[in-house]
């Protein structure tokens, strides 16, 4: 059975300078009460990978106002003001990814494999320090696997044994993210006994996940 513990022992986990993976799109399927004691504690100098960095009063984006970010490998920033100020001003260094391609790094990590190749980007800024890999008359990409030590999740319900549960489009990054980090933290609204959650329904097997964080609200 996954032992059971609160946001601010799951903020604990995370150390200065950790790689922390964050799923969510756009506050949906984001572990909010998490990253809220992430914020209580001021852990910093963290590099972040997410699909987004959210809006400046909530999730990823709340860490990015504090200044707890160092680096940011992400999809998009538009939504939060503050990314792209201190991205202008040199205090951020982001990382923008096509979204299609960052979530297929993670997903090479997490199934072992040295990466995938994608025409996305090729010719723009998506191209530049990247390896360019010629097969059969074409260009592609070569997207390196992208891993980190923790990968701060959030679902819906899980089972004592961490099997997890997303609800709808919530699940987004999740199931990906939990492949891809040493450590795996879910953030769940409801547990329950094994046997309880429909084989049908679970997303993520419980051999993914280290800790179940307690958390009672909902960002669906």
């Amino acid at each position: 059975m996954k032992q059971i513990i609160d946001p601010l022992q799951a903020a604990a986990m995370v150390r200065p300078g950790s790689a922390v993976m964050m799923g969510g799109f756009l506050g949906v399927g984001v572990p909010m009460e998490t990253l809220d004691a992430l914020c209580q504690r001021g852990t910093s100098q963290l590099t972040v990978i997410c699909n987004d960095t959210g809006f400046p009063e909530a999730g990823v984006g709340k860490l990015v106002v504090n200044r707890q970010v160092v680096r940011v490998m992400t999809s998009h920033i538009g939504t939060n003001p503050a990314t792209g100020k201190q991205m202008n001003e040199g205090e951020l260094q982001v990382e923008l990814v096509p979204q299609g391609t960052l979530a297929e790094q993670i997903r090479a990590a997490g199934a072992g494999l040295g990466g995938v190749l994608t025409a996305t980007g090729l010719g723009t800024v998506a191209q530049e320090g990247r390896k360019v890999i010629n097969v059969e008359g074409q260009d592609y990409i070569l997207a390196e696997p992208v891993s980190a030590d923790i990968a701060l999740l959030k679902a819906r319900k899980a089972d004592t044994a961490g099997n997890l549960v997303y609800r709808r489009a919530a699940r987004n990054f999740n199931p990906l993210m939990a492949m891809a980090a040493q450590l795996v933290l879910a953030e769940v609204e409801e547990i329950v006994e094994v046997g309880d959650l429909d084989p049908d329904e679970v997303m993520t097997p419980g051999i993914f996940v280290d800790y179940l964080v307690k958390g009672g609200g909902k960002n669906e």
